[in-house]
Formats: C-alpha cells, sequence, structure tokens
C-alpha cells in the first residue's frame, strides 16, 4: 500500500540521498569583484553558473551562465542587436575589453532575485524541482544559517539520481 508522500511501488530506502550528500565546493565571487574575474571563475572551473556571496558567504544571488554572459556583454549590444552588427569582425570578440574595472554589483539588479538555494536536508526532489522552476543549473546549498556549503550542478544531480536510482 502507498502511503501519503511515496511514490506506488517504490519502498522507502533508509539512505536517501539529501543536498549535502551530493553537493560540492565551488568557487564564488562578490559583488566587488571584477566581471572579468567572475566569467573568468566560471570558464576554468567549468560550472554552469556562479554563485556571489556576501561577506558572511551567505549567497547573495545565484546565476545561471546566461546571466553572467549578460554581466560581460555591454547593455547597448543586448539593447540593439543592430549596433552588435556595425561592429567589425576584427573587434566583434574584443567587446571583452570593455569590461575594464566594472565589477560584478555595477552590472547586477539593484535588487537581485532571492538565491537559488537549499537547506543541505532537502532531498534530491527538492532540488530538481527548484532547478526546474528557477530554470538555473546551479543551486546552492546553505545551513541552517544561510551560509553556503557548497553547490548542485544539474549536471551532478542528473548523474546521482541516474546511478542512485539505476536498477541494473
Amino acid at each position: 500500500m502507498t502511503t501519503p508522500g511515496q511514490l506506488a511501488g517504490h519502498t522507502e530506502r533508509a539512505d536517501a540521498m539529501q543536498a549535502r550528500d551530493i553537493a560540492v565546493n565551488v568557487p564564488t565571487v562578490t559583488v566587488d569583484d571584477p566581471v572579468a574575474k567572475a566569467v573568468r571563475v566560471m570558464a576554468v572551473s567549468r560550472l554552469p553558473g556562479l554563485i556571489v556571496v556576501d561577506a558572511h558567504a551567505r549567497p547573495w544571488t545565484v546565476l545561471p551562465g546566461t546571466q553572467v554572459l549578460r554581466l560581460a556583454v555591454p547593455g547597448s549590444y543586448q539593447d540593439d542587436p543592430a549596433l552588435a552588427r556595425t561592429i567589425d569582425e576584427a573587434h566583434a570578440d574584443r567587446f571583452w575589453l570593455e569590461l575594464a574595472d566594472r565589477t560584478v554589483g555595477d552590472c547586477s539588479p539593484r535588487q537581485p532575485t532571492k538565491p537559488v538555494s537549499v537547506r543541505a536536508d532537502a532531498t534530491l526532489l527538492e532540488v530538481a524541482a527548484l532547478m526546474a522552476r528557477q530554470h538555473s543549473p546551479l543551486v546552492a546549498v546553505v545551513d541552517d544559517n544561510g551560509v553556503l556549503l557548497g553547490a548542485i550542478t544539474l549536471e551532478r544531480l542528473i548523474t546521482s539520481l541516474a546511478v542512485y536510482t539505476a536498477e541494473d
């Protein structure tokens, strides 16, 4: 018989995985870090996004990779695709140099969205539902005080689910 909260045909496992079990340490950035550094951190670490933390290591925001790219592309080119087409090929990949001293905070909304985060004891279903709802391939895992413990990437979640639930 299936009890509320239990999937039909499945028995509950005593070793159910939680967010803390698959979270990994990831490099973070702050609002005071240069955008160029943020992009480099994401690229070198091969992350699908970035976690921006405050001075107390609490997630300030979680940015999917497309939003990190948005920080790097000057707004004038984002707002007017015709302007981007006027830049010749020899200079089109040099927009990166226009970042100069711009920080993550300079390029972020003044009121960031609530960080995409879960507590360490969240189930993998909770993590998956949050990722799907927020369209975020990266979730911060926090302790009871909101301090960052680690992160879960979409790849890590899917791999964990596939290996954990394999019945081969």
